[in-house]
């Protein structure tokens, strides 16, 4: 049944392949059938992750316990330098795409909602956004380093993928 419903979104979205690709990818449907994003597709959301990983991890600078507050600084400072290179490449012509100025509707309404809150609720919140944000990002860069258009791009995002499993590990231990 599951398969019907996936063959389903890919064909009604398929009338073009540049309109399939970016729908695809912006419904999940690329990542349930494990195809590369587009590369404009990938800087975005990569962007926009970095965008949400920086400001979440600031407010849990300021607003969580110990642990949170030294997870958060990594993040910030690993986060801040994956979108330095990012952005690097874009501008220097490598790749080939814009780098967005604001994050996505839904990296903001997650910041949104965390800005919210405080204490527990607040570090709560923040472990469980890391957890998910980053099984985003290391499934965006698997299969964009696997699969990429952009051959700087891809060996970037093959590069980065290890560093991101890392985060994801350590979200999910903080988590528990």
């Amino acid at each position: 049944m599951n398969t019907l419903i996936y063959a389903s979104v890919i064909l009604a979205t398929a009338g073009s392949a540049a309109f399939a690709q970016s729908a695809t990818e912006k419904t999940g449907v690329n990542s349930l059938v494990g195809v590369a994003p587009k590369t404009e597709d990938f800087v975005t959301e990569a962007a926009s992750s970095d965008m949400f990983e920086i400001e979440s991890s600031k407010l849990a600078l300021e607003r969580s316990d110990e642990k949170t507050k030294t997870f958060a600084q990594q993040m910030l400072t690993d986060h801040q330098k994956t979108s330095d290179e990012l952005k690097a490449m874009v501008s220097g012509g490598k790749v080939k795409a814009t780098t967005p100025m604001a994050m996505s509707s839904s990296h903001q309404g997650m910041l949104d909602d965390l800005k919210k809150l405080n204490g527990a609720d607040f570090t709560s919140q923040y472990h469980s956004d890391q957890e998910d944000v980053h099984e985003d990002a290391v499934d965006l860069f698997k299969r964009y380093g696997d699969e990429g258009e952009n051959a700087d791009l891809k060996a970037w995002s093959a590069k980065m993928r290890p560093a991101l499993e890392h985060h994801l590990q350590m979200a999910t231990d903080l988590n528990k």
